[in-house]
C-alpha cells in the first residue's frame, strides 16, 4: 500500500526536483552565430568599398557596419584587403553556384562572344566594380594578395576558357598547335586593359570584336 503521507509531500514537485531538466537545454551554435557574423562582415566591406572607396574603407569602420567588434574580424583576416578578397571571392561563388562551364554549342564565336558579353556586364556592375578595381590595385604592392586574387578567383575561371578552347580544338575549330592558356589571354586580356586603363567605354561591340580578331588568328590555315 502507498502512504498517503509521503505521496502528498511529493505533489506538486519542488523546483529542486526540477532543475536537472534545465541542464539539457541546448546551448548556443557558436557554429552558426560565427557564419552569420562572418556573412555580415562580407556584406559589410563590399558596401562600404562601393560606397566610400577602399581607401576610406577601414577595419573598424567595417566593424560597425557588420554589428561586430573589429577583434572579430583581427582574428580571422590579417588586413582589410584579406577581408574584401574572401568577400568578393564569395559573391562570386554565390552568383555562379554549382558546377560551371563556358557553353559548348559547337559554335566556338557565338559561345566566347556570350561570354565575354556576361563578363563586360560584370565588369561594369555598380556591385561588383568597386571591389574588383580595389583588389586589383591592391594587388601591385602586395604579391600575397595577388597571389591568393590570382589562385581564388581568376583561375578558376581561367581554366574554363581552356577547357572550352580544347574542345575546340578537338572540332577541329582551332589550330592543334595553338596553346589555349595563352590563347585565352587574347580574349581576356584586352578587356580587362581597357577596363582597368578606363581607355575606351567597355561595351558589348567592343567584346564581339575582340572574340572576331582573336578567332582569325586561331583558325586553322
Amino acid at each position: 500500500m502507498v502512504n498517503k503521507g509521503h505521496a502528498s509531500e511529493k505533489t506538486p514537485e519542488s523546483p529542486q526536483a526540477k532543475a536537472p531538466a534545465a541542464t539539457h537545454a541546448k546551448a548556443p551554435d557558436s557554429t552558426r552565430r560565427s557564419e552569420r557574423s562572418r556573412r555580415a562582415i562580407y556584406d559589410a566591406a563590399l558596401s562600404l568599398v562601393g560606397e566610400a572607396g577602399y581607401a576610406r574603407t577601414t577595419i573598424e569602420g567595417i566593424a560597425a557596419r557588420a554589428g561586430v567588434g573589429k577583434q572579430t574580424i583581427y582574428r580571422w583576416w590579417p588586413s582589410k584587403a584579406a577581408v574584401l578578397l574572401e568577400a568578393f571571392v564569395d559573391l562570386s561563388h554565390q552568383a555562379v553556384q554549382g558546377e560551371v562551364a563556358l557553353p559548348d554549342t559547337g559554335d566556338l564565336e557565338s559561345d566566347l562572344k556570350l561570354v565575354l558579353r556576361a563578363t563586360v556586364d560584370e565588369l561594369n556592375d555598380d556591385a561588383t566594380e568597386a571591389p574588383y578595381r580595389a583588389l586589383a590595385a591592391e594587388g601591385v604592392v602586395d604579391p600575397e594578395l595577388a597571389a591568393a586574387f590570382v589562385h581564388n578567383l581568376l583561375e578558376p575561371q581561367l581554366r574554363l576558357y581552356v577547357d572550352r578552347l580544347r574542345s575546340a580544338q578537338e572540332a577541329g575549330d582551332v589550330r592543334a598547335d595553338v596553346d589555349p592558356r595563352t590563347a585565352l589571354e587574347l580574349l581576356v586580356g584586352p578587356l580587362a586593359h581597357r577596363w582597368l586603363l578606363r581607355t575606351l567605354p567597355l561595351t558589348h561591340a567592343y567584346a564581339d570584336t575582340v572574340v572576331e580578331y582573336a578567332l582569325r588568328g586561331l583558325a586553322p590555315r
